[in-house]
């Protein structure tokens, strides 16, 4: 399990293993070196530090913009059919994800949800980096044809009409929608790009700014949902006191062994979220059916293109900001079919995986890094490591321990926190 091991997921492998990890009733007592220690404190929540600054959205951490952020979240006006709302693929009942190898909104996408939470420790968002924030990430789903399917009119008028006092309490006075269209963006839809253009420039830049607004609400609320404490962070809070013995099972300390060890899976999942927050090739197959997906080669093109950027006149950074988007890798062949390491937390109960959702349990995916099969393009960064039977049954074993303390067994219920519309 060299490198990325893009375990986004739960598999129930029969009962059996996850049971054998749920609870120990007893527990053996294990002797860590002092490195193996602080690696393991490193992994638990304990060790997650502040919420990092967002100087790009200078209300995220407002909590009047997170509660209008969470009202728009859970608001299925805002699509184009009055069904989909973000909640929709980001469901906190399913961990701010859906279980769906492909997300599905008005349309299906090529690529499969990622959970929400933590992710407001992650400079570049979606499995390619294509978004530098939370808000600017927001925004992307709202205007793509197969997620959300609407327009920027459409949304300033939705806001116009239900939100306006949450709106002006948080961003100022709302500028006049009653002469726009009810449809106008650049978008998909032929007639409200038509639309769009037949708009006078400051209309249109009025719009735009009460939609990166939107987008920053959102985020604001969005920077709240932190992942649930598991019982792995329980044992590795405990770690060294005495207090440690029987919180896991032999096999869950041998699978957690191999994770920071043999595996190797800590190179890529590490920190307190188990994500290094970085883009990987891994040697995924490609989905048969769907567009060629180049990962992170295009998305470093696209962030770099985008309007709502930390960089753009939407951002409220100042002019030393941005130094992720300045600094960014912007090409080179390791890009080439690079996808963002997701997190590991709460993976067991989060099937299918990887990003497009091209394998169906955890078994599978901890055999793929254990055989590393060439990439289908560009190359893998992971080599076999030939773990045996036992050893995959452990490293499955320890990745139960993963979930949420609350929903050990009975499956995912998301965010310990969990918001509510």
């Amino acid at each position: 399990m060299r490198r990325r091991a893009y375990l986004i997921p739960f598999i129930l492998l029969g009962a059996g293993i996850l049971a054998a990890g749920l609870h120990a009733a007893s527990g053996p007592a294990v002797r860590w070196t002092e490195e193996e220690r602080a690696t393991i404190r490193s992994l638990a929540l304990d060790d997650l530090p502040p919420l990092p600054a967002e100087p790009s959205n200078r209300l995220a951490n407002d909590p009047r913009a997170a509660e209008f952020g969470r009202a728009l979240f859970f608001d299925t006006r805002l699509s184009a059919d009055g069904r989909v709302a973000c909640a929709t693929c980001h469901n906190p009942e399913r961990q701010f994800q859906d279980g769906t190898p492909l997300a599905r909104g008005v349309g299906v996408t090529n690529r499969r949800t990622m959970p929400i939470a933590g992710t407001a420790y992650s400079p570049f968002l979606f499995w390619d980096g294509r978004k530098d924030s939370l808000w600017s990430q927001a925004l992307g789903p709202l205007e793509s044809p197969v997620e959300h399917g609407g327009d920027r009119t459409q949304y300033g008028h939705i806001v116009a009409e239900h939100y306006r006092t949450s709106y002006e309490a948080v961003f100022g006075p709302l500028p006049n929608m009653g002469h726009l269209p009810p449809h106008a963006g650049p978008v998909a839809d032929p007639d409200a790009t038509a639309a769009w253009k037949a708009m006078p420039e400051a209309d249109r830049e009025a719009v735009s700014r009460v939609f990166a607004n939107i987008g920053k609400a959102i985020a604001a609320y969005e920077r709240t949902i932190r992942p649930p404490v598991t019982r792995f962070d329980t044992y590795a809070s405990a770690l060294g006191s005495g207090s440690d013995v029987g919180i896991l099972s032999a096999d869950e300390i041998a699978g957690l062994r191999l994770f920071i060890g043999k595996g190797a899976c800590v190179t890529c999942h590490n920190g307190p979220l188990l994500t290094d927050n970085h883009f990987h090739n891994t040697g995924i197959p490609a989905v048969p059916g769907l567009p060629e997906d180049r990962g992170r080669e295009a998305g470093a093109k696209l962030v770099r293109e985008d309007a709502f950027n930390c960089l753009g006149k939407y951002s409220d950074a100042g002019e030393g900001d941005c130094s992720e988007l300045r600094f960014m890798t912007a090409q080179g062949p390791e890009l080439l079919r690079a996808f963002k390491t997701p997190s590991m937390r709460g993976v067991a109960s989060r099937p299918p995986y990887m990003h497009a959702g091209q394998i169906g349990t955890l078994a599978e995916v901890v055999a793929h890094y254990s055989t590393a099969p060439a990439a289908p393009a560009g190359d893998s960064e992971i080599r076999p490591l030939n773990l045996s039977e036992t050893e995959l049954r452990q490293l499955i074993a320890f990745l139960a321990t993963l979930e949420p303390r609350e929903t050990e067994g009975e499956g995912p219920k998301g965010s310990e926190n969990l918001p509510h519309p």
